[in-house]
C-alpha cells in the first residue's frame, strides 16, 4: 500500500481548523461559528466540486452579512490563512527531514546536491571550492514595502505554534504530553485570536526596523552560522586538509529598512543612525547571551586541562573574582569577554544591555577585537585535546561574530537620483553662481562634476543655509561617515542610485559623497560602492552603454580599482514590469544582463548583480533556485545581492528550519550558476529571435491595455484595493510618489498588490497569450515546435514558463468579476473585463499547448496540493472584501469598515504568499 505523505499535513490543517473553530465557537458564540462553518462548507463544495448551487448560496449568506458578522468572518478566514501557512512549512521541514532520515539522494537546492555537481567535472577540488567562497558574495536583502501586512505580534504567535506542531513530529509523546501539547496548541490559538491583527497607527519606519530584526532574532543569527559550519564540514569531508579552514563571511544578510530613501520622506538621518543602534544592540546582545552559556557550559578545570598563555592572560584580566572559579581559565576569560562586550553596548548604544549588568571593563573598539579574544579560546582548547568543545556552541558565536560584526546587516542607503540632481545642482549653484547645472547637457554635467571630484575642496559651506532636501542628503552622508567610525565600514557599504539615466547620476553621487569624506581624491579613497539602478525598459536597454561610459573615465576607474575593481548593478523588476508588462521585462532584464557582462570583461571590471525581486512574480518574484539559474551565462560570478520583501520574508524566514533552507537554496543556486562550464552552447539565435518577437507583442499588448485604454486607469482604481491600501496604515511609504491616481506615479508594489488581492495577478501574465498567437500565425509550420524547443532546452525561457504557470493558477475570474462590478460605468467595465477574459484564455491556451501540459500546474504537485488546501478559504474573503469595498464606498467615515478591509488584506495575502 503506497503511503500518503499529505497525510500529516492535512491532519494538522484538520487540527489547526478545528482549535480555530472551537475558539470562533467560545469567544463570539454558537451563532458565529455555525455562520463560519457553513461558508467554510459551500466555499470547500464550491471550489472542489464546481458546485454552482453551493457559490450561489455562498454569495447570498456573505452578502447578506451585518457588519459585525463580516468582521467575525474576515477575521476567521484570514486566522485560518496564517494557520494553513504553518501547516505546510512543517510540512516542508516534515518532509526534508523524511528524505535525509532514509537516506535518499541529495535534493536540488541543496549543499549536497551542489557540491556533488561541483566534484564531478573533476576538475573542481574542495581547495578550489573553498577558495572560490573566499571571493564569493551571497546576500539576500531585507526590504520593507507599503504593503507590508505582518504584525511582529502575529509573527511571535505563529512561532509558537510551529514550535508545539514540531514537537508532535520529533517526539513520540506520552499520552499526558499529547494532552499538554493539545492544551498548548489551544492557548496559542486562543492568543492569535485575542491578538490585534491592525496597527492602530500608521506604520513607522522604526516599527519597520522592529518587524525586520525580529527574523534576525529568530532565524539569522543562529542559522547562518549553522549553514557555514555545515558547508566546512562537508568541504573538510571532502579533503582532511581543509579540516581546519573556517570560510569568510561570503552569505551575509543585507538590510534596506532605515536607509531607503527613495519616495519615502519618512527616513532621516536620524532614522538611520536609529536603525543602526537598533541593529547593534540585536547583535550584542545575542552575543552577550552566547558568552552567558558558554561561561556556564565551559567550567574546564587547570589540573584537569591544560590553558595557553593567551588564554591564562585574557583569564587574569577578568573581573569575576569568585574563589570557586580561581582555577576556571575557561569561565574566568569568557566573564572578561562578556563584561567588555556589556560596555561596547553602553559605548555604542548608550544603555545597558536588558538582563547583562557587568562589572566596569574596557570596550572593544572593533568586531575584530571581540573575534581576536574568542579565537584566543578556541586555539587553547584545541591545543590542549578539547578540539570538540570548540566546534560547538564557540563555533558558532566566532562565526556569528565574522558574519555579524558590530552592525549586524549592513545597511544599503538608496535614492532618487532626481534628488541628487537637485542637491548638487543647489550646492553647485552656491559654489559656482551662474553654474545653472540644471540646464547643462551630459556632456556638460559631466565635465563639470569630474573637475569638482578631482579636487578635495568641498563645496557645501556650514556658514550657508540650504534647502531642506539638500540639508537632509548631506546629513544622510555625514551619519554614514559617523556610522563607519562607531560600528566599522561594514555597517553602510552601498549607496544605490534609483533612476539612472546617465553617468552624471553616478558622479552626482559620488560629488555628495566626497562632501562626507567617504570619497577621498587624493587618496583614490571610496568607502562606500556606487550602484546604479536600471529600472525601467527603456533604462534596461540602456545599461550597458551607461557603464561603458562610465568605466571609460579615468577618474572613476582609479575609484574603482581602489575598492577591489568589483562594481555592482542593481536591476529593478518591479519598475521595468509595471512598464513594459511581464514578458517585455524579463526579456529586457535578461538582454540587459548579457549585455552587461560583455562590457564588464571587456573593462576587466568584476560584476555583481543586485536583482530587486520582489515576492510576486510581477515583481520578478518566483522560486529563487530557478532563477538564478536562469540567469545568462557569466552575470553569476560568485557574487549576487537580491531583495527579500514584505509577506515573502515571513514566509522564507519566519520559520528558522525553512529559513536555513532557503538560504541554503540561495549558496547551491549560486554555486551551480557560478561554476556552470565555459563549454557550454550558447542561446540558438533563432531562440533568441522568436523571444524578441514574442516580446514585442506582447509589450504591443500591454502598454494597449494599460496606457493606451481610455478609463483603465479608472478602471483600475474602482476594480481593485489601491485607493483602500494608499489610505490605510500598510508600510511607512507612499503607495504613490506623487499626489494623483496617475499609474506612472503610483509605486509597483501597490500596482501588483493590488492585481493580486483581486485574484486576477494581471502584472504576472498578460501579453502572452497574444505574443504566441501573433508569432505562430507568422510561423505556421514551425512556429509551436520551436517555442516547445525553447521550453524544453532554453532555461530563460522554463523559468518564465512556470513562474506564469504558478500565477494563472492562483487568478480566479469569477471572484474577479465581483471586483470589476465595483466600477461605475457599466460600458467600461464590460469593455476591460472582457478584454482580460479572452487574454487570460489565450495565456492558458498558449501556455498548455508550448508546455504540453493538460492542466495548470501538472508538473508542480506541491504548489497544486497548497492551492487545493488554501483556496477554499481564500475565496470567501475575496468575496466579503468586495462587499466591504461597495459599503466603504458608499460610506468612507466607518472605522468599522476600514478595518474589515485591511483584515481581508491581510488574510488574502497571506493566503496567497507571493503578493506583494
Amino acid at each position: 500500500m503506497t503511503q500518503d505523505k499529505d497525510a500529516p499535513l492535512r491532519e494538522d490543517i484538520r487540527l489547526l481548523g478545528r482549535l480555530l473553530g472551537d475558539t470562533v465557537r467560545d469567544q463570539q458564540g454558537d451563532a458565529s461559528f455555525e455562520l463560519v462553518e457553513r461558508i467554510r462548507q459551500n466555499s470547500v463544495r464550491f471550489r472542489r466540486d464546481d458546485d454552482h448551487a453551493a457559490r450561489k448560496e455562498l454569495e447570498g449568506t456573505l452578502d447578506a452579512l451585518s457588519r459585525e458578522q463580516t468582521i467575525q468572518v474576515v477575521r476567521a478566514f484570514s486566522y485560518f490563512s496564517h494557520l494553513a501557512n504553518i501547516a505546510e512549512d512543517q510540512h516542508h521541514i516534515r518532509r526534508s527531514r523524511a528524505h535525509l532520515i532514509a537516506g535518499s539522494a541529495p535534493r536540488e537546492g541543496s549543499l549536497a546536491h551542489a557540491l556533488a555537481l561541483a566534484f564531478a567535472d573533476g576538475k573542481t577540488t574542495p581547495a578550489t571550492l573553498a577558495g572560490f567562497l573566499g571571493e564569493a558574495l551571497i546576500s539576500p536583502v531585507l526590504t520593507a514595502h507599503p504593503t507590508e501586512v505582518q504584525r511582529k505580534s502575529i509573527l511571535n504567535c505563529q512561532t509558537v505554534i510551529a514550535r508545539l506542531l514540531d514537537e508532535r513530529d520529533r517526539k513520540q509523546l506520552t499520552p499526558e504530553e499529547s494532552e499538554a501539547n493539545d492544551e498548548a496548541l489551544r492557548r496559542a490559538v486562543l492568543t492569535l485570536w485575542q491578538t490585534r491583527m491592525l496597527r492602530p497607527a500608521k506604520l513607522s519606519v522604526v516599527d519597520e526596523v522592529n518587524n525586520g530584526l525580529s527574523y534576525f532574532e529568530t532565524t539569522f543569527l543562529h542559522e547562518l552560522p549553522r549553514l557555514y559550519a555545515n558547508l566546512e564540514d562537508r568541504l573538510a569531508a571532502a579533503d582532511p586538509a581543509l579540516g581546519k579552514q573556517e570560510l569568510p563571511a561570503f552569505l551575509q544578510v543585507g538590510n534596506w529598512i532605515g536607509g531607503d530613501r527613495d519616495g519615502n520622506p519618512f527616513v532621516t538621518a536620524d532614522i538611520l543612525e536609529q536603525a543602526l543602534a537598533m541593529q547593534a544592540s540585536v547583535a550584542l546582545r545575542h552575543y552577550l547571551d552566547e558568552l552567558h552559556t558558554l561561561g556556564s557550559q565551559l567550567s574546564l578545570a587547570l589540573g584537569l586541562v591544560s590553558a595557553s598563555d593567551a588564554l591564562l592572560t585574557l583569564a587574569q584580566g577578568s573581573p569575576d573574582s569568585s574563589p570557586h572559579r580561581s582555577d576556571e581559565p575557561y569561565r574566568l576569560a569568557l566573564a572578561g569577554i562578556h563584561a567588555r562586550v556589556a560596555a561596547t553596548h553602553r559605548a555604542l548604544i548608550g544603555t545597558e544591555p536588558i538582563g547583562h549588568a557587568a562589572d566596569h571593563a574596557q570596550p572593544y573598539d572593533s568586531a575584530q577585537a571581540l573575534l581576536d579574544d574568542l579565537d584566543v579560546i578556541h586555539r587553547s582548547l584545541v591545543a590542549n585535546g578539547s578540539a570538540a568543545l570548540a566546534r560547538g556552541r564557540l563555533r558558532h558565536l566566532r562565526c556569528a561574530v565574522r558574519v555579524f560584526g558590530f552592525h549586524l546587516a549592513p545597511i544599503d542607503l538608496r535614492q532618487n537620483s532626481d534628488v541628487h540632481e537637485r542637491t548638487v545642482a543647489e550646492l553647485l549653484e552656491v559654489a559656482r553662481p551662474g553654474s545653472a547645472y540644471l540646464n547643462l547637457d551630459e556632456t556638460a554635467r559631466c565635465a563639470l562634476l569630474l573637475e569638482e571630484l578631482a579636487t578635495p575642496r568641498p563645496l557645501a559651506s556650514p556658514h550657508v543655509h540650504y534647502s531642506e532636501e539638500a540639508e537632509s542628503e548631506l546629513e544622510i552622508f555625514r551619519a554614514a561617515r559617523e556610522a563607519h567610525r562607531r560600528y566599522g565600514r561594514n555597517a553602510i557599504r552601498n549607496c544605490i542610485i534609483s533612476k539612472t539615466d546617465d553617468v552624471s547620476d553616478v558622479l552626482e553621487l559620488a560629488l555628495l559623497l566626497k562632501e562626507a569624506g567617504l570619497l577621498r581624491p587624493h587618496e583614490s579613497a571610496l568607502d562606500v560602492n556606487l550602484v546604479p539602478l536600471f529600472e525601467t525598459i527603456g533604462d534596461l536597454e540602456n545599461a550597458a552603454g551607461v557603464m561603458e561610459r562610465l568605466f571609460s573615465l579615468p577618474l572613476y576607474r582609479k575609484l574603482l580599482e581602489a575598492a577591489g575593481n568589483t562594481q555592482e548593478v542593481m536591476l529593478g523588476y518591479s519598475d521595468s514590469n509595471k512598464d513594459g508588462g511581464f514578458l517585455t521585462s524579463g526579456w529586457a532584464l535578461y538582454k540587459a544582463e548579457g549585455e552587461l557582462v560583455d562590457v564588464f570583461a571587456r573593462h576587466g571590471v568584476r560584476m555583481r548583480l543586485f536583482h530587486g525581486r520582489g515576492g510576486s512574480v510581477g515583481r520578478g518574484g518566483g522560486p529563487s533556485y530557478q532563477a538564478i539559474l536562469a540567469q545568462p551565462d557569466g552575470a553569476v560570478q560568485g557574487q549576487i545581492r537580491l531583495t527579500e520583501q514584505g509577506e515573502v520574508i515571513a514566509a522564507k524566514y519566519g520559520n528558522p528550519e525553512v529559513g536555513h533552507r532557503n538560504l541554503e537554496v540561495l549558496v547551491a543556486a549560486t554555486l551551480e550558476a557560478s561554476r556552470r562550464p565555459e563549454s557550454a552552447a550558447p542561446t540558438p539565435p533563432e531562440f533568441l529571435d522568436a523571444m524578441q518577437a514574442l516580446s514585442d507583442s506582447a509589450f504591443a499588448a500591454y502598454r494597449g491595455l494599460v496606457y493606451e485604454t481610455e478609463g483603465f486607469e479608472q478602471y483600475f482604481w474602482e476594480s481593485t484595493v489601491i485607493a483602500e491600501i494608499a489610505g490605510l496604515n500598510i508600510g511607512s511609504r507612499p503607495a504613490s510618489r506623487k499626489k494623483g491616481t496617475s499609474i506612472e506615479d503610483l509605486r509597483a508594489i501597490p500596482w501588483v498588490f493590488s492585481w493580486s488581492q483581486c485574484r486576477l495577478m494581471l502584472p504576472g501574465w498578460f501579453g502572452f497569450g497574444t505574443a504566441v498567437k501573433q508569432y505562430l500565425a507568422g510561423h505556421p509550420k514551425d512556429g509551436l515546435a520551436r517555442l516547445q524547443a525553447m521550453h524544453k532546452d532554453w532555461s530563460f525561457f522554463t523559468t518564465l514558463l512556470s513562474n506564469m504557470d504558478m500565477v494563472l493558477s492562483k487568478t480566479d475570474l469569477a471572484i474577479a468579476s465581483r471586483y470589476a462590478e465595483l466600477v461605475k460605468d457599466a460600458e467600461l467595465r464590460e469593455a476591460i473585463f472582457n478584454r482580460i477574459r479572452g487574454e487570460w484564455q489565450d495565456t492558458v491556451d498558449a501556455l498548455l499547448a508550448i508546455t504540453g501540459q493538460q492542466e495548470l500546474l501538472a508538473d508542480n504537485p506541491l504548489l497544486k496540493r497548497s492551492i487545493r488546501n488554501r483556496f477554499p478559504y481564500l475565496d470567501p474573503l475575496n468575496h466579503v472584501q468586495v462587499e466591504l469595498l461597495r459599503r466603504h464606498r458608499e460610506h468612507g467615515d466607518d472605522e468599522r469598515l476600514r478595518v474589515g478591509i485591511h483584515i481581508s488584506i491581510n488574510g488574502i495575502a497571506a493566503g496567497l504568499r507571493n503578493s506583494g
